[in-house]
């Protein structure tokens, strides 16, 4: 059974936050975040531990004030771990419920769509608040720099705040003292994360119960963004004093062929070159490598910061104007303008001697000087081909000034 919404309201409401516009001009669905998720189940298993019911679909209210409904998709009742008769809870034990809902990611590619995302919830400490646990699935914190201590599990700060604030609103309607433990666990979540960059990032043991507004916007690849920003605080905290934003594997294999640099050194970049460049400039590293396939880096060469083909495109004229430069004829040069791909075009002109990769490497790290300008990173380009060779580099240059 997937998330259900209030889809009307929902959607309403999102536009109140610029949302819905994206979703109505994209035609596809929006979703909810693991930590929407995570509270909608925290909701339904608090509610039940106090009354014995379990409310289906349960309602939440999110930080922007949209109020989803969500289904069940699981729930237990339990004193000291053996499941409540009738649904009745013996006097005397340790109770606990749980909740299960579907998370349902609408049309974005999310690894993390139809996951099972559980909350149990027991009695805690008077006094103790919301206390919360790492169960099946969730990762554990592991390294500095992220927004959470080492030790914690991987539930943000605002899923927190949403999983607490919906623990005071049942408290406060069936008398209970809000002083819980909240174990969120994932299942296959271990397996499920080690298609994120949790490993890389520290965060061991599975997933990390994520979100800002609790709506996943088809393909706005927020989660992508923040998982760069996140990158850079770790390295950050480790000490490192050179990163590499890659666009890809195969750019991120070579980039640490040639710098041996460790795998928290490394920025899983993807089309988004503007984020990195964006986050180092307020949070600096002394060296930054960009590594990336030819095509993508011409575009940052021509001063494009989002490099998705839907977004972007590779401009042969001017890998032509840069290859006169480079001392091309215009025989060359109309080739290279007609060239089918960028590739072509940097073959053409390797074969009569026109270092265009180099050219092209060149522009791109004066691009990203631009954005950096005034903050102490110098900026090194490789570009490689679809094979990984390397078509064109540009040494390390900078910090220019304000």
């Amino acid at each position: 059974m997937a998330a259900a919404g209030a889809e009307g309201g929902a959607q309403a409401q999102a536009g109140a936050d610029g949302r819905a516009g994206q979703l109505k001009s994209s035609g596809l669905r929006h979703g909810w975040t693991t930590g929407a998720c995570a509270t909608a189940a925290t909701k339904a298993a608090y509610t039940a531990l106090l009354t014995g019911e379990f409310p289906d679909p349960v309602v939440i209210t999110l930080p922007k004030g949209q109020q989803p409904a969500f289904a069940l998709a699981a729930e237990r009742l339990e004193t000291d771990g053996q499941p409540a008769a009738d649904g009745q809870l013996e006097t005397g034990g340790r109770p606990s419920a749980m909740a299960g809902v579907v998370k349902d990611a609408g049309d974005d590619p999310d690894v993390t769509h139809g996951a099972l995302i559980r909350s149990t919830v027991r009695a805690g400490e008077p006094g103790a608040g919301v206390v919360f646990r790492a169960g099946p699935g969730v990762g554990t914190i592991t390294k500095a720099g992220l927004p959470l201590p080492v030790g914690e599990p991987a539930i943000n700060p605002v899923p927190r705040q949403m999983i607490r604030d919906a623990v005071a609103e049942v408290a406060a309607a069936h008398g209970g003292s809000g002083d819980v433990v909240v174990e969120v666990s994932v299942d296959h979540g271990e397996e499920i994360a080690r298609s994120t960059w949790n490993p890389r990032l520290g965060i061991l043991g599975g997933l990390s119960i994520l979100g800002t507004t609790g709506i996943v916007v088809p393909y706005s690849c927020s989660a992508w963004i923040d998982s760069i920003r996140r990158g850079v605080d770790v390295a950050r905290a480790a000490g490192r004093t050179h990163v590499a934003g890659c666009t890809g594997s195969t750019s991120e294999k070579v980039a640490v062929a040639v710098h041996g640099l460790p795998e928290d050194a490394l920025l899983d970049m993807g089309d988004f070159a503007g984020a990195v460049l964006k986050y180092l400039k307020r949070h600096p590293v002394p060296r930054l490598t960009i590594a990336g396939g030819f095509a993508k880096l011409s575009k940052l060469a021509a001063g494009h910061l989002d490099l998705h083909s839907a977004r972007s495109q590779v401009d042969k004229g001017y890998l032509a104007e840069l290859a006169r430069r480079g001392g091309a004829d215009e025989a060359l040069a109309g080739a290279v303008a007609a060239a089918n791909t960028g590739l072509e075009a940097v073959q053409l002109c390797r074969a009569a001697g026109v270092p265009l990769g180099d050219l092209v490497a060149e522009a791109a790290r004066a691009t990203a000087l631009g954005v950096l300008v005034g903050s102490p990173v110098a900026v090194d380009v490789i570009c490689i081909d679809r094979a990984g060779t390397v078509v064109g580099r540009a040494e390390p240059l900078g910090p220019l000034g304000p």
